[in-house]
């Protein structure tokens, strides 16, 4: 591994174990085994760097996600069934990215000052809706254009909610059964 990936490893740990704020320069440097002046040589600055780790961070994250929801994708049952099954795999995938999903809400106070972090995540948001379009429904973005943007925002707006409930209070936070009761709910509701 060279320098510039041992500090993007250093810092992901750091992430995890600091979160973005509390980590500094010589905490990425030491967990990656280099010296400092190595991050000004490969990222310019510590910011830099640990904005690089939270978007690889995601990445990887996404990764994940998505082969867990297509190991889902074959499974019987109803559509309520189907539902809760994906969503519990969804909140399982949460405990190994804690780190790097905690910091993807830090660099979001960041991103207002940062026109540069602000395209970045902007589009990251957009790949993510027509990911999870694609991942849930099957929706062919190139097919259905703003079908996929409508699916995908819902779920984009599903997911990025109930990771903020989890990483407030896991304990508290929706299940996968609560969810698909939820969506029951409202399937079943008659206008009032």
């Amino acid at each position: 591994m060279g320098n510039r990936e041992a500090l993007l490893e250093g810092a992901r740990k750091c992430l995890s174990e600091k979160g973005y704020a509390r980590t500094t320069a010589r905490d990425v440097a030491a967990a990656a085994g280099v010296s400092l002046a190595a991050i000004g040589y490969h990222f310019g600055t510590t910011e830099a760097l640990l904005n690089e780790a939270v978007f690889a961070g995601i990445g990887r994250w996404a990764e994940d996600l998505g082969r867990l929801l297509a190991e889902e994708a074959g499974n019987d049952g109803t559509v309520l069934e189907r539902f809760e099954a994906v969503w519990t795999r969804v909140i399982e995938s949460f405990g190994d990215h804690r780190g790097v999903l905690a910091a993807s809400y830090e660099i979001l106070v960041r991103a207002e000052a940062d026109p540069e972090v602000q395209r970045r995540l902007a589009a990251a948001m957009e790949a993510a809706r027509i990911a999870l379009a694609e991942l849930f429904l099957g929706v062919d973005p190139q097919a259905e254009p703003e079908r996929a943007r409508q699916v995908g925002a819902f779920y984009y707006a599903i997911l990025s909610g109930l990771m903020t409930q989890w990483l407030v209070d896991p304990d508290s936070a929706p299940s996968g059964s609560d969810l698909a009761a939820a969506l029951g709910e409202v399937l079943s509701a008659g206008p009032r």
